[in-house]
């Protein structure tokens, strides 16, 4: 199969999505593994356009490798726009620091009550204020 790659990918459902794309054919099915999948987004003034938005493919996912079956691919563009591509390695860098950054959640970090006591002690600040 071939090696990956930075592509365009318009989606049936008409999003449009800019990722490195790379095929992988399982079980005589041809589907794509797109890396850190981003929509991106001109935010254009009245002079013209000021720059990018970009944001994640999916938000409330922290996957950074995602399938999508060719059948749901409208159509597909390789980019060599070096912006595109300078765009896509920032943000995946930006990214990949977020996530190493995120402290781990324990019960060590507080105490952690229940909806009734924290109630409980919030009604007793707002009464003795």
């Amino acid at each position: 199969m071939e090696e990956d790659f930075y592509a365009t990918l318009k989606l049936k459902t008409g999003e449009e999505i800019f990722a490195k794309v790379m095929p992988v054919e399982e079980n005589s099915k041809l589907l794509l593994l797109v890396t850190n999948p981003i929509v991106v987004t001109e935010l254009k003034s009245r002079t013209g356009i000021q720059g990018y938005k970009v944001e994640p493919w999916l938000k409330t996912s922290d996957d950074d490798l995602l399938i999508i079956n060719l059948d749901d691919v409208l159509t597909m563009s390789e980019s060599q726009n070096i912006e595109m591509i300078m765009l896509h390695q920032q943000f995946t860098r930006k990214m990949s620091n977020i996530k190493s950054s995120k402290p781990n959640i324990s019960r060590k970090m507080g105490y952690i009550s229940s909806v009734n006591e924290a109630k409980e002690l919030l009604e007793k600040l707002f009464k003795n204020n």
